[in-house]
C-alpha cells in the first residue's frame, strides 16, 4: 500500500513531494531504494523534497535538517543555533 501511494505520488513529478515516515512500513532494503529513487528525483527532476522522519537514516539524504520541538524550530543546519535561540524571546 505504501508503496502505491509513493509511486502515484511521483507519477505526475510535483515540484514539491511531501513524506511523513516514508520508510516507516518497509523492510531496509525496500527503504534504501525508496532513499535513492528520493535522492534522484530530488537531484535530477528539481523536485524539492519535505521529508519528516525520527530516523537518522532517512535523514541522512537531506540537505537541511530542522529539528521541532513543541512546536518550535530548535535547530536548522542552515542557521546559527544562536539566532534560533534568540528567536524564542
Amino acid at each position: 500500500m505504501q508503496r502505491t501511494a509513493i509511486a502515484r505520488a511521483l507519477v505526475h513529478r510535483p515540484q514539491l513531494l511531501l513524506a511523513d515516515e516514508p520508510t516507516g512500513n518497509l523492510d531496509s532494503e525496500n527503504a534504501g531504494r525508496l532513499l535513492e529513487v528520493f535522492r534522484m528525483i530530488a537531484e535530477h527532476q528539481m523536485t524539492t523534497l519535505v521529508v519528516a522522519t525520527h530516523s537518522l537514516d532517512v535523514a541522512t539524504i537531506a540537505q537541511r535538517h530542522l529539528r521541532i520541538a513543541n512546536g518550535r524550530v530548535v535547530f536548522d543546519s542552515t542557521a546559527n543555533v544562536e539566532s534560533i535561540a534568540d528567536s524564542r524571546c
